[in-house]
């Protein structure tokens, strides 16, 4: 019995230990949660960037492309009457002058047809001189007098004929330059219109790009261009032709820039690498580190605009160099953020710094709103 009390006497008091200890406890969590909220005002800073007052210049952009030589002139030479050949002046690599003979076909009986039409146009020029007396004295009708003008005519176009027939077997240069090809040798029978030699003309030589569209509208006829060929040579010229029409399969605009090559050493069908002067634009040069890209993947950098706010401005890279790049579509002025551009999104509210003086930056004169210039540039 007493064993009994003492049991029941310890669970008691263990019983109201724990209901004690959880009183505290709910008490310990009702003062945690009336705690005041955490500070959050680290989140909403406005962050610090560093900006730079950038002015725009005028760039000559210039842009370089690969192509290759042509030969200002080429064509294959070929017989404008059939027959043997007899003589032949066509090495291969030799210079030739316009009109110089490069091959001659055996006369055959050419010499005899034109000495005929000769005789019968004698004949015919008297005929029609008779005619014509009789005619003024009324003894001959005027159709007799017609017929003997037309017989006249006729030998007059045959003695011609017979004349180009003797004249088309001395095949001849039509214009200055150098032979790279001869296809007949002394002895071979030659039908008209078949090959005898292949002629370039390599003074002025052409060196030929395909330039895009974008580029073609900014390139002028007569611009001065450089080239560089594979073998090292480096040459100047002109931009004598810019196609007026695209390629169909590749949407580009064929490009010719005429080099002087008065001795030659220049070869037709070379590699060469083309530097092109575009027409001058008005361009900022940045440093590549600043560009950003937009939601929609559009390449520009961020600006300081009204209210400190960070502005997304759009851009086109027209040319590079060791200082930096080139770029168009920005105001003449304007105040470009340099440092934490890629922590802030557009619309966003800055610190500005100016990156010189490391002091708060100040708009002044110099960096008016890019919200109130308009865009700056050649595209």
């Amino acid at each position: 019995m007493k064993r009994s009390f003492l049991i029941a006497s310890v669970l008691a008091l263990a019983a109201i230990a724990w209901i004690g200890s959880g009183q505290f406890g709910a008490s310990d969590r009702t003062k945690t949660s009336g705690k005041p909220p955490a500070d959050l005002s680290a989140r909403e800073a406005v962050p610090s960037v560093r900006v730079r007052v950038q002015r725009a210049e005028v760039r000559q952009a210039r842009i370089t492309l690969r192509g290759q030589t042509e030969a200002d002139r080429k064509v294959n030479i070929k017989a404008e009457t059939k027959g043997r050949i007899a003589e032949l002046n066509a090495e291969k690599g030799r210079w030739v002058t316009a009109g110089t003979v490069l091959a001659r076909i055996v006369a055959d009986e050419r010499p005899a047809r034109l000495a005929e039409a000769k005789s019968r146009l004698t004949q015919r020029q008297m005929e029609f001189k008779a005619s014509q007396q009789l005619s003024e004295k009324g003894f001959r009708a005027e159709t007799q007098l017609a017929s003997a003008r037309a017989n006249l005519d006729a030998a007059r176009a045959a003695v011609k004929a017979a004349q180009m027939a003797l004249d088309d077997i001395s095949i001849k240069a039509p214009f200055d330059g150098l032979i790279v090809e001869r296809y007949v040798e002394i002895g071979d029978f030659v039908e008209m219109g078949n090959p005898v030699a292949r002629l370039i003309d390599l003074d002025p030589l052409l060196v030929v790009v395909q330039i895009s569209e974008r580029d073609a509208g900014r390139l002028t006829i007569g611009a001065l261009a450089s080239a560089r060929l594979i073998a090292g040579q480096t040459v100047e010229g002109i931009v004598s032709f810019i196609s007026p029409e695209a390629d169909p399969a590749t949407r580009t605009f064929r490009v010719e820039t005429e080099v002087a090559n008065t001795d030659g050493v220049l070869p037709d069908g070379a590699s060469a690498e083309v530097t092109l002067p575009l027409q001058k634009v008005t361009a900022h040069r940045v440093s590549p580190a600043i560009l950003t890209l937009s939601d929609s993947g559009r390449i520009g950098v961020k600006t300081l605009g009204p209210g400190n706010t960070a502005v997304f401005m759009p851009v086109q890279v027209i040319d590079e160099e060791a200082a930096g790049i080139w770029i168009t579509g920005l105001p003449e002025r304007v105040t470009v953020i340099t440092v934490g551009q890629e922590f802030i999104s557009d619309g966003q509210k800055v610190r500005p710094i100016d990156e010189k003086t490391l002091a708060p930056f100040v708009r002044g004169t110099d960096s008016p709103s890019t919200a109130v210039l308009p865009r700056g540039g050649a595209t």
